[in-house]
């Protein structure tokens, strides 16, 4: 690697500038770049600087919609005013404005008292104001649209009087009520996780979840480690199994046992009770040493490697092959790849929560721009890596309502310790991702949509996602904020499978795909497409696709033994070629 900063001999040329001083001032940008990536979340200030001069160049350039903007105000105004008045009147008179579905910052019924009434409405009017505000205006592109409308929003959020003690009933009551003693446990709690979050300790409670104690306890043995990934083969529990074992590709953005939680809702110990054998990838943890991994080392060194010791271990059987979120895309490539060198190894393949067309991936496009990604590049070139706690960041942000003021809330005003769970324990358990890998991911599939573009390539040819023949099970979830359902759905629209079924759940990216039988107000959809039949959008398969009650492990696992074979007695735990290493988790679950 060349060092930016080393003085290198200049030669004249009519190509770029490659002089010494050329390369310091770069890698001084970077360096500068890096640092304040730290300050600002890694979110470039450039980037929204040149959003927000955008939105008010064309705010301003459009006197129609300011005289609309005015008369909306001075008609919000109106409404509260009128409203207050008949409230006065009577206290039961219905709000002149209702939260939206998802937001719960107002159901508490003291909101409904004075004076808190007149906060909260007039908080949800200027909200809708600025909506107004950041929308349809002529000449705004509707990506910068999008996240203008999406920073006025986080700014609104931030100045909720459900954030403000004095402003939020909840708090002055529980204040009166206590003497203000909630207020100095909010202050301990407050200290304690600042104590934990510089030391790089977990949440608190999350030490009651041990990995290979209380979660991730689903025996099996390490059969195969290479310097990117450990295979765990899980141990049969009945006396026969399907012959085409499973492999599970989760994504190395998360540790890979939120798919073998507790036993109660762990999905890895589901399959196994139903006659499936088992293999799981469990990446390792990167270090500043493995800046230079990318995307062919993860795709070589992942699924395919883990595909040849699972044929070594049952042979002359295929594979169902199934993936999560970002090890979904993976697999998706490598399936492709497979099926452009003819090899036929897999029987499926299971995605969930997985994109593979990145046209309309929500609202983490927002922060995906060259701006962004050229800012992100420089943070994760000076530390070699992207953290995890700079990643949650981002994600925290795009739920900011229930992820952090909602806590700020419950845990430092109110000061009640919300009671820490398996899958919260499992979240706060952050990886990393190598600078090259994450680069490559954000520019060729986020950034420029190589992979459903035919763009993507592998030996110097692309891999096509119309190559994928086998059988595939899409799973999105109702609520997901990283890979949205209707991008998930567009499966339909890129593979060429005979047969593509689709899976819609209830709950998000997390909480939708732990959703174990009995686990309360679970539902999905579910809807085979075969090549015969017409295609259907997004909205009208929702309003056709009847809903099911309860989990939707049990119609998978049905989906799979369909497309299995007769059952057979297990296959050894390992073979000659690849010994057992050491029992299940292994030992890169426990890399922090």
């Amino acid at each position: 690697m060349i060092d930016p900063f080393f003085p290198l001999s200049c030669r004249e040329s009519d190509g770029p500038d490659v002089s010494a001083s050329h390369l310091t001032a770069q890698g001084f940008d970077r360096v500068f770049s890096a640092n304040l990536a730290r300050l600002t979340a890694g979110i470039s200030p450039a980037g929204l600087a040149s959003v927000y001069v955008e939105w008010l160049t064309h705010l301003l350039l459009s006197p129609g919609k300011q005289i609309e903007l005015g008369v909306k105000h001075a008609r919000k105004h109106a409404k509260l005013l009128r409203y207050l008045t008949h409230y006065t009147l009577n206290a039961e008179t219905p709000p002149c404005i209702d939260p939206l579905p998802q937001d719960y910052r107002f159901k508490n019924p003291a909101w409904q008292q004075w004076p808190y009434v007149w906060f909260y409405q007039a908080f949800l009017l200027q909200q809708q104001w600025w909506h107004n505000a950041t929308t349809d205006i002529k000449g705004l592109s509707p990506a910068s649209e999008r996240v203008v409308s999406f920073i006025a929003r986080q700014a609104l959020d931030r100045w909720s009087p459900s954030n403000v003690p004095w402003l939020n009933p909840e708090v002055t009551r529980k204040t009166a009520a206590t003497g203000g003693r909630n207020l100095f446990e909010g202050w301990r709690n407050f200290v304690e996780d600042a104590e934990r979050l510089a030391l790089g300790k977990p949440p608190v409670g999350a030490e009651q979840f041990r990995i290979g104690e209380q979660v991730a306890v689903t025996p099996g043995k390490v059969v195969f480690r290479n310097a990117l990934i450990e295979l765990i083969q899980y141990t049969p529990e009945t006396d026969e199994v399907h012959p085409e074992p499973i492999l599970i590709v989760p994504a190395w953005i998360m540790k890979y046992y939120i798919l073998d939680l507790s036993a109660e809702n762990s999905l890895v110990r589901y399959l196994v009770q139903q006659g499936h054998t088992v293999f799981m990838i469990s990446w390792r943890n990167p270090q500043t040493q493995d800046r230079d991994l990318g995307m062919l080392d993860y795709l070589q060194q992942g699924p395919l490697a883990a595909l040849d010791v699972i044929t070594d271990i049952v042979p002359d059987t295929r594979v169902h092959a199934t993936g999560y979120c970002l090890g979904g895309t993976l697999l998706a490539i490598a399936a492709a790849y497979l099926a452009r060198e003819g090899d036929d190894r897999l029987a499926s393949m299971t995605t969930f929560a997985t994109q593979v067309d990145f046209s309309e991936a929500g609202e983490l496009m927002l922060f995906i721009g060259e701006s962004e990604v050229a800012y992100l590049e420089d943070m994760m070139w000076d530390q070699g890596y992207l953290d995890g706690y700079q990643m949650a960041g981002a994600f925290q942000i795009l739920r900011s309502n229930d992820l952090v003021w909602s806590r700020i809330v419950h845990d430092y005003l109110l000061g009640e310790r919300q009671p820490m769970n398996d899958l919260m324990a499992w979240n706060a358990d952050l990886t990393r991702m190598p600078y090259r890998m994450h680069s490559e991911y954000l520019r060729q599939l986020f950034l420029n949509n190589d992979l459903a573009s035919g763009r993507y390539e592998m030996g110097g040819r692309p891999v096509v996602i119309h190559d994928i023949r086998v059988p595939l099970f899409a799973v999105g979830t109702v609520k997901d904020h990283v890979a949205p359902w209707r991008s998930v759905y567009k499966i339909h629209l890129l593979a060429g499978s005979d047969e593509v079924t689709f899976l819609l759940t209830s709950g998000g990216h997390n909480a939708g795909i732990v959703s174990e039988p009995g686990h309360p107000r679970r539902s999905y959809r579910m809807r085979t497409h075969r090549n015969s039949d017409t295609y259907l959008d997004p909205e009208a398969w929702e309003a056709e696709t009847p809903v099911s009650e309860g989990s939707w492990w049990p119609a998978w696992q049905r989906w799979l033994a369909e497309h299995s074979s007769s059952k057979t007695a297990p296959p050894s735990l390992g073979s000659a070629k690849h010994a057992r290493i050491c029992d299940a988790p292994g030992t890169y679950v426990l890399n922090s």
